[in-house]
């Protein structure tokens, strides 16, 4: 993929009222991101919504540059090293920042999620089981949460651990799990669909959901709300 196409990627999932279901049908009704970013202006007068605010150039040459600076990299839906079982989701983000090794998804992948303010035991048997699953040549995914999450997470630091984030890359939330983040970013693996510099609001929190139980072969609840 040409370096113009990926910046015309990136400019059109990073443009208004452009999400991924949206991305998707774009990409494969003109074929390219530069087909599509042309095309774009044109969609949108037919529909009657006006003018166009396409993502300026400079802003995705921003970010690219950003991600390059954290030591990650942007991989689109449609390469080698973007998850297999995600590619598959309805609605897969058409582009993730991520940072290390992102060969363990194509390994067994579960998920252990569960309640932020789980309780001991709880925390306890998702660190045990996490720490099973990682001895077994098997990635624990989960989402950097307090509770159940940052034990799972801590449990599978021995092997294979991937971290979902529903911020930028950069941004460690909770902040008291800024150290356990960057021990993932460093050696495991850290996933975040949004650009860098975005605060985990809570629209972000559901479509962070969908990559962890999208990677994941299954899912493991621990003292979750019903």
């Amino acid at each position: 993929m040409t370096d113009a196409e990926r910046l015309a990627r990136l400019r059109l999932i990073r443009t208004p009222h452009v999400g991924p279901v949206s991305w998707h049908q774009l990409m494969l009704r003109f074929g390219s991101g530069e087909a599509a970013l042309d095309a774009l202006p044109d969609l949108v007068l037919r529909g009657g919504a006006g003018k166009a605010r396409i993502a300026p150039v400079e802003v995705a040459e921003r970010e690219i540059e950003r991600v390059a600076q954290l030591g990650a990299r942007h991989i689109f839906s449609d390469e080698d090293d973007y998850s297999p079982m995600l590619r598959e989701v309805e609605g897969a983000p058409p582009v993730v920042v991520v940072r290390v090794d992102t060969a363990m998804l194509r390994r067994p992948c579960v998920a252990i999620v569960g309640a932020r303010n789980a309780s001991a035991i709880a925390c306890r048997f998702a660190r045990q089981l996490a720490a099973d699953l990682a001895a077994r040549d098997v990635t624990v995914v989960s989402g950097l949460a307090r509770g159940v999450d940052t034990a799972a997470h801590i449990g599978a630091l021995g092997g294979s651990t991937a971290g979902v984030i529903a911020s930028g890359i950069d941004i460690a939330f909770p902040p008291e799990n800024a150290a356990l983040q960057e021990k993932i970013a460093s050696n495991q693996l850290l996933i975040a669909e949004q650009p860098p510099g975005t605060e985990p609001l809570a629209p972000h929190f559901p479509s962070r959901n969908r990559i962890i139980a999208g990677i994941a072969h299954g899912t493991v609840a621990i003292e979750a709300a019903p």
